[in-house]
């Protein structure tokens, strides 16, 4: 794990393969009581760990790409438990930073029966500190893609300087510029929200977004209408949840692809997960079809278990799926299809 102070990164090896995908954001520790039990009554929590672009990094990473991730933490045991279970997922680390002076953030979960509510504690967080000198960093150089979300910007004035200078001066040249809009209206309101993300978002090459999302943020009621209000990106991926996703690209038809049927366990880390199988798709250089059904593949994964991080079947089992002819793909049920099989 990299140590010393707040600006020293450890270095990667001489000779060693370039990043594939570099993800830029926040990773927290996560505590969570037994399903179902108030925070207020709990004795116990589980201690996990979550972030959205980790998460894509770490699915990227088990499908086997040479996945970074880069951000900062708390020279705390926060700190040192969010690094090592990064690393356990295949993820590189050599450019994640230890501040010696502001904390690992942290977020709590508590069961309700009206849903699970979470309670943020990353306010000066280590990560908030990140800023533009960020990517600065060689050991990025050659990376095909720079993954960000719209989490980031929300976390603070430098944190928000570092995604303006990741979409406006492209520091890693040559490298696709992704953007997962994921609103987190704890973070910042709509109102708040929308012009900022809605900017940030038509600057980027590849945009996810989901239409409730869309909806709440820019009244968009529609793919089309969301493409309309982001010309800018190459493609626009709307997510619909359950019914499916449709990728806009310029000069082409739009692409829908159906979502297989799923028993959901867990919901959270599933936009993250689909993030993580498109990019896959693209960098393996799938057609669009099947970069839409790596993705909804991949997020089944994340549906179908709990915690924010699933594990990936074999590429095999991938590919098998992805080459089914579009009658076979449309009624997929996944609850009758066992990874491997």
């Amino acid at each position: 794990m990299p140590t010393d102070s707040r600006h020293d990164r450890a270095s990667v090896p001489a000779g060693s393969p370039p990043v594939e995908v570099a993800a830029v954001g926040e990773t927290m520790v996560v505590l969570c009581p037994a399903p179902g039990e108030p925070l207020e009554h709990a004795d116990q929590v589980a201690v996990s760990v979550g972030g959205a672009e980790s998460n894509v990094a770490g699915y990227l990473a088990r499908m086997g790409h040479r996945a970074a991730w880069v951000s900062r933490v708390g020279d705390d045991p926060f700190g040192r438990a969010v690094v090592r279970h990064v690393a356990a997922a295949g993820v590189l680390v050599d450019h994640v930073s230890v501040d010696p002076a502001a904390p690992t953030g942290l977020y709590v979960k508590d069961p309700g029966p009206e849903g699970t509510a979470v309670h943020y504690y990353r306010a000066g967080s280590a990560a908030s500190r990140m800023d533009p000198g960020t990517l600065a960093n060689p050991g990025l150089t050659g990376a095909r893609v720079l993954h960000l979300s719209g989490i980031t910007p929300a976390l603070s004035a430098s944190c928000r300087a570092l995604v303006e200078h990741a979409v406006g001066d492209r520091p890693l040249a040559g490298a696709l510029v992704s953007f997962d809009v994921n609103h987190r209206a704890r973070l910042w309101p709509a109102e708040q929200a929308a012009p900022v993300l809605r900017d940030l978002a038509d600057r980027c090459d590849l945009v996810f977004v989901g239409q409730d999302e869309a909806d709440m943020l820019w009244g968009t009621a529609d793919p089309m209408a969301v493409r309309r209000l982001l010309p800018g990106p190459e493609t626009v991926v709307v997510k619909d949840g359950a019914v499916g996703a449709t990728a806009l690209s310029r000069d082409a038809e739009p692409v829908f692809v159906p979502a297989p049927r799923v028993t959901v366990v867990e919901p959270v880390g599933a936009g993250d997960a689909f993030a993580a199988g498109y990019l896959a798709g693209l960098l393996r250089g799938l057609d669009p079809v099947r970069r839409m059904r790596l993705g909804h593949l991949v997020a089944a994964q994340a549906l179908t278990s709990s915690g924010d991080n699933a594990p990936v079947p074999p590429w095999a089992w991938f590919e098998k799926l992805l080459a089914a002819p579009v009658d076979a793909w449309s009624p997929l049920d996944l609850t009758a299809t066992r990874a491997g099989d």
